[in-house]
């Protein structure tokens, strides 16, 4: 079967659905760009603010087209998801799976028991990422959600608080990335300054940016 992606948003979605483009890979399905070839098409969205929304919904209704041709499964995941899935599954009944952030860990599961209902288990990881920013700049995402709770901002309620990831499987995604020939990593959070105050007690990210400087490789770091 043939998937197509369209992502919204940030470029932290983005490395999100480039690992969500790994992991159909991994299962030996083919990836297109053109919609009118996809037999499920799957959105990314974001829902930071209105204009974000409004590019959403627009975007859900047009692929939703696609399923009167050879489209069989249109799923959305993402941001708007985890902010207005009931309002959603009641305006946009096309719609065959909605995943929210906080079911990440069931994404597989979920897609596979709505295709094939075997129930298989396997998750996004970064080790089957495929990069789509081109063979030179991979971003680096060393952070999910944010724990600041601006009154201007929604990221809190809809990613949840700050999570870190771990220091070593940066490190590895950086080794990785650049053994594929990257030479430029931008590092991505909703608040870099914070990275390890959470998981390690103390701020790490200079330490971090050091280690990042010593890989073979790399030759640029934003």
């Amino acid at each position: 079967m043939k998937v197509g992606f369209i992502s919204l948003g940030c470029s932290k979605n983005l490395v999100v659905t480039e690992e969500m483009i790994g992991l159909f890979k991994k299962h030996k399905y083919d990836i297109v760009s053109d919609p009118s070839e996809a037999d499920i098409l799957l959105i990314n969205t974001c829902g930071f603010i209105e204009s974000a929304k409004d590019e959403g919904i627009k975007t859900i209704l047009e692929m939703a087209d696609y399923k009167e041709d050879k489209c069989k499964y249109l799923i959305v995941t993402g941001c708007l998801v985890e902010r207005y899935e009931d309002e959603l599954r009641k305006e946009i009944p096309e719609v065959d799976l909605f995943i929210s952030i906080r079911n990440y860990d069931k994404l597989w599961e979920k897609i596979d028991d709505l295709i094939n209902s075997k129930n298989d288990k396997d998750k996004l990881n970064y080790k089957d990422r495929v990069i789509t920013t081109g063979d030179v700049m991979a971003y680096l995402k060393i952070a999910e959600g944010c724990s600041n709770y601006c009154t201007y901002c929604a990221i809190p309620y809809i990613q949840g608080k700050y999570v870190s990831r771990k220091y070593e499987d940066i490190i590895d995604e950086a080794k990785r990335l650049a053994s594929r020939g990257i030479k430029e990593l931008v590092v991505i959070a909703q608040d870099t300054t914070k990275y390890g105050y959470d998981l390690y007690g103390k701020g790490r990210l200079p330490e971090l940016l050091n280690d990042l400087c010593k890989i073979d490789g790399i030759e640029w770091i934003r």
